[in-house]
């Protein structure tokens, strides 16, 4: 792939073509280059994370994160592979809500719920490249317009997500949102992970995970919350110390079979806070590489790649099997337009919707 910018090789940011859509749009690329190697490439479609390259213990480079290597596959086969997702991300039981006494419907995708905003959510959407920093922290910020009505969801909202390297180990995401009527929002980034490095492949089962939180929400069938939190406490779902992945996974959990693993919000401890903190951390121990997420959002979505079944192709020629990626989003709780005991989700005119997440990549 040829780059269309690049000023000298010391650059910080890079901007070249990646394909385009069935329309003829160009999809953009653009690489953010920090130190030591450390490098990750957004796309316009999506907003997606399309690359993050991180060093293990000994320096060596590897690509951590599941990917397309062309516009195609996002729309065709839609995996949420390192996408922004929204309005809503996660799910909206039977893709209804109400709101000052009006009823709103989503599209259904996801058996009888919304999921990520319905059939044509935020992943699925052309962003603008609004503004380009060099420098020692390169940053890049996408804008999108959704209008009134866009998937069912009311008021014009005016979206923002700006990505930023520091130094050799951390990117932050951080969104924004405003409308002209009330409505509800959510946003996350949907990255999969493995740090092991997805080029060499295999599953993620073997990652220690840590999640600083007390409770998890449990599930129906349709992967919608029962009820309020439930103590992780002698479960599957404690990970407040160190474990892998897959110590428990195959255990005979009945919340464990409705997700087909893990696909469970996390109640952060704190709720919403002023500034992101420390919300989890996995370790891969073989090539020693580390992932920190601190987030100011009050829950955490874990999932264990479940669902994928080898129809995926991704980079590297590899089709991606089940648990090949995890994924940690942070989020507001899934279901909460529905659910007014839980941490709130709506946005009014004059205000103005935040999301910080920090992904460091320190090693072990």
């Amino acid at each position: 792939m040829t780059s269309t910018v690049a000023t000298s090789s010391a650059s910080r940011l890079l901007r070249e073509p990646f394909g385009t859509l069935p329309d003829g749009r160009l999809v953009e690329r653009l690489r953010l280059i920090g130190d030591d190697g450390f490098e990750v490439a957004i796309l316009t479609l999506g907003a997606t994370v399309q690359a993050l390259h991180v060093p293990d213990r000994y320096g060596r480079l590897a690509d951590i994160v599941l990917g397309h290597d062309a516009p195609g596959p996002y729309l065709a086969t839609p995996r949420f592979f390192g996408v922004a997702v929204g309005r809503y991300a996660n799910r909206i039981a039977d893709g209804s809500f109400a709101l000052d006494g009006e009823t709103f419907r989503v599209p259904a995708n996801d058996g009888p719920n919304a999921l990520h905003g319905g059939p044509e959510g935020f992943d699925r959407r052309l962003w603008t490249i609004e503004e380009t920093r060099e420098g020692a922290a390169p940053s890049v910020r996408l804008s999108l317009v959704s209008p009134d009505g866009d998937q069912g969801f009311p008021g014009r909202l005016e979206v923002s997500v700006t990505y930023t390297l520091s130094g050799a180990d951390a990117l932050t995401i951080a969104f924004s949102a405003s409308t002209d009527r009330p409505t509800v929002v959510n946003l996350t980034h949907h990255g999969y992970f493995n740090l092991a490095g997805v080029e060499e492949g295999g599953d993620v089962l073997d990652h220690l995970l840590t999640i600083h939180a007390d409770d998890y929400l449990p599930i129906d069938e349709e992967a919608i919350p029962l009820g309020g939190p439930q103590s992780v406490d002698g479960t599957p779902f404690d990970f407040c110390t160190p474990r892998p992945i897959g110590a428990r996974i195959r255990q005979a959990d009945e919340q464990l079979r409705r997700g087909r693993g893990y696909d469970h919000n996390y109640c952060l401890d704190g709720g919403f806070t002023a500034r992101p903190r420390l919300a989890a951390r996995v370790h891969h121990p073989a090539s020693g590489r580390v992932m920190e997420l601190l987030t100011d959002q009050p829950g955490l979505q874990f999932y264990s790649g479940n669902f994928l079944d080898g129809s995926a192709a991704g980079k590297y020629g590899r089709l991606h099997r089940q648990s090949e990626g995890f994924c940690l989003e942070p989020q507001a709780w899934p279901d909460t337009p529905n659910r007014p005991d839980y941490p709130p989700a709506r946005l009014d005119p004059g205000e103005t919707y935040r999301h910080v997440s920090i992904y460091r990549f320190p090693v072990a």
